[in-house]
């Protein structure tokens, strides 16, 4: 595994004693197949998760779409890939250790909110390295690949194709019609930024000659073969 500078990590201080956000009511309707809509349920989570790294709200739904449904649980049990990939934001085991750690998280993975924190601050990561869509297509297929198709034009796996059609219309994960509207900058108490003098993403064009090789963790979707 490939760490990340020492000096992304300086800048990604998290202020532990903000209050958490309150707990959506637990109920199990996404579980027993109820109609409504599984990914609003976690929203508190996710609108604490967007105001502290800088993500848009939008962005965070449709990964939680894609990856979970919303679902907690599949089949009786929390929901995790044939790869091993777990919880709402499907997050691999070795970056999941990896983002426990550096954000101080709890020790289950399939917590709600520190899922869905440790899935969003993954995504401003990906975005620091390979802006929009790009993160979407690095999520899932994992940097390293990621970085592979963005340097020698090797086809991505159809799943991520498929994935990248899903959170973006988009099959390539390179810009495709106007960029979507900046995220409003929230308060500094909330946020320090990733970079020096950095603020909360903006969407911009992919990124394809940013830290080409290497990777920042493990993989989260795609070098996983068997979801």
């Amino acid at each position: 595994m490939i760490r990340p500078p020492a000096a992304l990590w300086a800048g990604a201080v998290l202020l532990l004693g903000i209050p958490s956000a309150a707990a959506p009511q637990a109920d199990d309707t996404a579980e027993r197949g109820i109609p409504g809509d599984a990914v609003a349920r976690w929203r508190p989570y996710s609108r604490e998760a967007s105001q502290r790294f800088g993500v848009p709200l939008d962005w965070i739904e449709r990964v939680m779409r894609a990856e979970s449904g919303g679902r907690t649980h599949l089949a009786g049990r929390p929901i995790t890939s044939r790869a091993g990939a777990m919880g709402l934001m499907q997050i691999m085991p070795g970056t999941w250790a990896e983002l426990r750690a550096r954000l101080g998280l709890g020790a289950d993975p399939h917590d709600p909110r520190d899922n869905i924190l440790a899935g969003t601050f993954y995504l401003r990561l990906m975005y620091e390295r390979f802006g929009y869509p790009g993160l979407f297509g690095a999520y899932n297929a994992g940097p390293g690949r990621y970085a592979a198709y963005l340097a020698s034009g090797r086809p991505l796996p159809s799943e991520t194709r498929a994935y990248l059609a899903m959170v973006t219309g988009t099959v390539t994960g390179t810009p495709s019609g106007p960029l979507p509207s900046l995220p409003q900058r929230p308060p500094p108490a909330l946020f320090v930024a990733l970079r020096s003098g950095g603020g909360p993403v903006e969407p911009s064009p992919s990124r394809a000659g940013t830290q080409a090789s290497g990777s920042l963790f493990v993989s989260l979707s795609s070098d996983r073969p068997d979801r």
